[in-house]
């Protein structure tokens, strides 16, 4: 034919109405099941395929949430996504994806605004940095908005749910503390992301009070390499003294510092603990198995889309942080103890 098969062929084909074969595809029981068979074998006959964009814009709905990715610096991405995937079908909803990877806030805006020009019903967006949350501010979507994983959004029609970093850094912190360290070392991710400006926030609130300790911050970029680098910085540099303790940004950071730290002859954790952040696979085998923060990265894409859903149906928009968890293993102890 030239073009895509549309209704009045498959009508044409089966020898019916248009209104019939609109019957069948909205599977209303008025039709007779041999009419029936014969639109359906129309359908497979010709290829056709109905319009779902034009259906979901006239009826205004299309059982599609809509996904931006906004920032390069998403880790842990596919168990977010994951979780965003699995609580989306659950409720019988699809997923379409965008990415917005930076620029100013109109090139924010015409991202959504094509999301919601294929008439999605809702819209998540995944966001590392707190320059998203800023420019998503004054933004009107006319759907619901729900941001993960990059703090407190200034509207109050958007919702937001996120890993509460602060409290994880808190917890990591008190744990060396609690052992007798003094002396704690934060190798910082990218201060430029939310992740890592809220673990300063917790690590400096722990240290807050106590006495003789003394805190040191180094700015890293959630890499392996930069935490390698900066524990050969720690252990070379003139003039200052060992700390016995280092929280480390993330546990990419923290492998970094125990290789480092291996050529460096450093023990772990006889001459320095160490507590990274996130879980990640194969932290439990490393030698030492580390001491890290665990964050529940599937439940966070879950209850993110669960939230949107309850704004779906009228609910205000509102604010969630999950608390993470604390695992001990053997790459800390107190002060010189091996």
């Amino acid at each position: 034919m030239g073009r895509a098969p549309g209704m009045v062929d498959v009508a044409r084909e089966a020898g019916v109405s248009h209104v019939t074969v609109s019957r069948v595809l909205n599977d209303h029981p008025s039709v007779r099941p041999e009419t029936r068979a014969r639109v359906e074998a129309a359908i497979e006959k010709l290829g056709y395929r109905r319009n779902s964009v034009a259906r979901a814009l006239k009826s205004r709905r299309s059982s599609t949430i809509g996904l931006v990715l906004a920032g390069a610096e998403l880790f842990e991405l596919p168990r977010v996504l994951r979780g965003v995937q699995t609580a989306a079908q659950r409720a019988g909803y699809w997923v379409n994806m965008a990415s917005w990877q930076g620029g100013t806030t109109v090139d924010l805006a015409e991202t959504l605004r094509r999301l919601t020009d294929q008439a999605v019903e809702a819209v998540a967006v995944i966001a590392d940095r707190p320059l998203v949350v800023d420019a998503l501010a004054g933004i009107a979507t006319g759907v619901p908005v729900t941001v993960i994983m990059s703090g407190n959004v200034p509207n109050p029609d958007i919702g937001f749910v996120e890993l509460d970093q602060e409290l994880g850094a808190r917890l990591a912190v008190q744990h060396l503390l609690g052992l007798g360290h003094r002396r704690i070392v934060h190798l910082t991710g990218s201060l430029r992301t939310f992740d890592a400006r809220a673990r300063v926030e917790g690590w400096r609130a722990a240290l807050k009070g106590v006495t003789e300790a003394h805190g040191e911050l180094l700015e890293g970029d959630f890499t392996g390499n930069s935490g390698y680098r900066l524990a050969h910085y720690l252990v070379t540099r003139e003039g200052h003294e060992r700390p016995t303790a280092i929280f480390a940004g993330n546990d990419q950071m923290a492998m970094g510092v125990l290789a480092a730290f291996a050529e460096l002859g450093v023990k772990v954790p006889g001459d320095v603990s160490l507590v990274g952040f996130d879980d990640i696979a194969g932290a439990a085998y490393l030698v030492p198995s580390l001491t890290t923060v665990r964050q529940d990265f599937v439940a966070l894409g879950e209850r993110s889309i669960e939230r949107l859903l309850r704004m779906m149906r009228g609910e205000p928009a509102s604010s969630e942080r999950i608390p993470p968890e604390l695992i001990i293993r053997r790459s800390t102890a107190p002060p010189g103890r091996p």
